[in-house]
């Protein structure tokens, strides 16, 4: 099994397989600040990334590759805990089980933000926006993030007022 870590997005392989060189094309620069990924090789010569919230790896995809730069981000620059954040959250909505890509809770693990990802090729659009407020519809958090790694969108809720604000920024965790 082959094991790297990848500190900055300029990186070349000498003489990499080919099959490695395919993989590799998931991870494409984000506009989040490069982090130490823990990556490694399957069986299947795919590749997988480190979890830190799932503490395991997880079959590297572009959504995933933005999924782990954002949460990075999230702890190591805005302050976020750790223990209170959770990836693939299930939920019941219409009687199917969906899955939040990330979930953001209180210290009394309340819901307090929705995050969102898209790989990095996909455009945000108002679909997208339409299946965050879905995943809201059942959990009634203050704070919705939609981001393709590129772009990132945050609103804040009022849902007494039954309306939305979008943010210029990704709020520090203690301004929430």
């Amino acid at each position: 099994m082959l094991l790297f870590r990848i500190t900055s997005l300029r990186f070349c392989f000498f003489r990499a397989p080919n099959h490695l060189i395919r993989n590799m094309e998931i991870m494409t620069p984000l506009n989040l600040p490069p982090f130490e990924a823990k990556i490694k090789e399957t069986a299947e010569n795919k590749l997988s990334i480190y979890d830190m919230l799932r503490r395991r790896f997880i079959a590297l995809t572009p959504e995933e590759w933005v999924r782990q730069h954002f949460i990075n981000y999230l702890i190591n620059y805005k302050g976020y805990p750790e223990a209170l954040l959770a990836n693939e959250m299930a939920i019941s909505l219409n009687g199917t089980t969906k899955r939040c890509d990330s979930v953001l809770f209180s210290p009394q693990m309340q819901p307090r933000m929705i995050l969102e990802y898209k790989a990095p090729h996909i455009n945000i659009s108002q679909k997208v926006f339409d299946q965050i407020t879905r995943y809201n519809m059942v959990l009634h958090v203050e704070y919705l993030i939609v981001s393709n790694g590129l772009h990132h969108y945050c609103c804040k809720i009022d849902i007494k007022e039954n309306r939305y604000t979008f943010l210029q920024d990704i709020p520090a965790y203690q301004n929430l």
